[in-house]
């Protein structure tokens, strides 16, 4: 048996069932933390579960922000100083991870003891213990006309990935890597690989490239 829900049932429910249950409705999403400094140096951190890829030539992310109708930190010091990281939540910090989301006056480096680490001369910090971290430098913004929410597009300048999940084809074995997925809000869970297949033709068989 299926619950049907209409739009105007989801407008008229209590608004943090609605909360929870909308985000809940794309399924598993990626989680990054933000890691990104102003220009008097402080640094901040932050879960996001709104980060998706743009394009790979050249290499593109994009981040979805709440409406920038209260201080947005995170959004404040990218637009401020133009550079952010992107990394990987480990399921050995899943909970300090969480923890940033909390409305701190100190930066969420200290206040949760992650660790910042400085790469090659990049602007903002990654996340010591990280297994993917990526280092992003803003190209545009455009707010959303439908909700105001502001979309923030990045290219991707460098990228620092543990070994042991870099395959030779390109792509990541993040259940190997240990990342962490997010469902909803607050609900965390590692990936469990069904199988890698092969690149889909008409006419031809798929093949299993890799399974569990």
């Amino acid at each position: 048996m299926m619950k049907h829900f209409t739009k105007e049932e989801l407008l008229n429910s209590e608004s943090a069932f609605r909360r929870d249950f909308v985000n809940s409705l794309s399924g598993y999403k990626s989680l990054n933390l933000i890691g990104t400094k102003n220009t008097a140096g402080i640094t901040n951190l932050s879960p996001f579960s709104q980060v998706f890829h743009i394009g790979a030539s050249p290499p593109l992310v994009g981040v979805l922000f709440r409406p920038h109708t209260v201080e947005r930190h995170t959004l404040e010091n990218i637009i401020e100083t133009q550079f952010f990281t992107l990394n990987h939540v480990h399921e050995s910090f899943y909970q300090q991870a969480h923890q940033t989301a909390a409305s701190y006056k100190e930066s969420e480096f200290v206040a949760t003891g992650l660790k910042e680490a400085y790469k090659n001369d990049f602007f903002a910090p990654f996340v010591e213990d990280s297994p993917v971290q990526l280092a992003c430098k803003l190209v545009e913004t455009q707010t959303l006309q439908v909700n105001g929410t502001v979309l923030v597009i990045a290219s991707i300048e460098e990228v620092h990935v543990e070994t042991e999940g870099l395959r030779t084809d390109g792509s990541l074995d993040l259940e190997k890597l240990g990342t962490v997925t997010v469902s909803g809000l607050d609900e965390y869970y590692v990936g469990k690989r069904l199988a890698k297949l092969s690149y889909p033709k008409p006419g031809k068989d798929l093949e299993v490239l890799i399974d569990f």
